[in-house]
């Protein structure tokens, strides 16, 4: 399995040094925040040049406060400044709350601005775009810098239209809080239809993980540290197509032999890279320590 961890630290330092932990482990990936460091592509920059194969991804970079030419060159620059091939650009819409609380930006038509945005987004990447839409424009005219290396991007995606342009269009999807039954039915068929003729795209799907013996208790952690995904409409929604109460349902809870096989079903449904966000159960120290050990030794590349 290709499996990934919840990048972050209280500094940078400690960015790079989960980094550099993490490959040493045989983790195949890492994927932060949009808020990780304030920024994480800066923190993506350093600890690449601190590490030569694990993956560095978005998980995800928001769309609306960044105007795709910019996203493309930020990206560009931080993949020149790893000096390698592994930056992985995760972006997506985010929430009405966010986006209008926060910014002060229109939410009213977010399957319309994310289809324009990743329209623009990869043209850029590939080194030149000259779109012009309902919401946003592009004309590059020579002003972006094609990268060295190609660079991914995945598309935060569960409803329909944006599953049909992450495949038309972008290298595949990152998803969170899709479980077995939500990917099976959901999210697999309709990404995988919309990318016919094209490579296949990638499925990266997002959880809480514990590896705890006493389930119940794990998944009472989980109602609580998890619990305002459920509060949120595209949550609230994938959550509801996996038929899961909250949260609490969606996460990986239970011993070695059990969370293996919970993640055998991701996979068994489509995924094709496992994105986990290990929790504490209990003891801080000790649950963490249990759990990326059980996904450190099932972890391939």
């Amino acid at each position: 399995m290709r499996i990934g961890i919840t990048g972050g630290g209280a500094t940078v330092d400690r960015i790079v040094e989960q980094a550099i932990g993490a490959e040493r482990d045989g983790f195949s990936s890492i994927w932060y925040a949009s808020a990780v460091a304030g920024d994480p592509l800066v923190a993506i920059a350093l600890a690449g040049r601190a590490t030569t194969t694990i993956e560095l991804g978005t998980a995800v970079l928001q769309t609306y406060p960044t105007h795709p030419l910019l996203m493309a060159s930020r990206a560009t620059s931080v993949a020149a400044a790893m000096g390698r091939a592994g930056l992985t650009l995760g972006v997506g819409p985010s929430h009405q709350p966010v986006i209008e609380g926060v910014y002060g930006l229109s939410y009213a038509r977010p399957g319309q601005h994310t289809e324009e945005y990743t329209r623009i987004l990869v043209g850029a990447l590939m080194g030149e775009v000259d779109f012009k839409g309902d919401l946003l424009e592009a004309h590059s005219a020579g002003r972006v810098t094609r990268p060295d290396q190609p660079i991914p991007v995945l598309l935060s995606a569960l409803a329909p239209r944006l599953l049909r342009v992450a495949g038309e269009l972008a290298n595949g999807t990152i998803t969170w809080m899709a479980n077995a039954r939500a990917l099976e039915r959901h999210v697999v068929p309709r990404i995988v239809a919309a990318a016919a003729g094209r490579e296949a795209p990638r499925i990266v799907v997002g959880l809480p993980v514990a590896v705890h013996d006493d389930v119940e208790e794990g998944r009472a952690a989980a109602a609580q540290q998890f619990a305002m995904y459920g509060t949120l409409p595209n949550y609230r929604r994938i959550l509801d197509i996996g038929g899961a109460a909250g949260p609490a349902d969606a996460a990986i809870v239970g011993d070695e032999a059990s969370v293996t096989a919970q993640l055998q079903e991701l996979i068994d449904a489509g995924a094709t890279d496992i994105w986990t966000a290990p929790f504490p159960v209990g003891d801080r120290a000790q649950s963490r320590a249990r759990t990326l050990a059980l996904l450190a030794s099932l972890s391939t590349p």
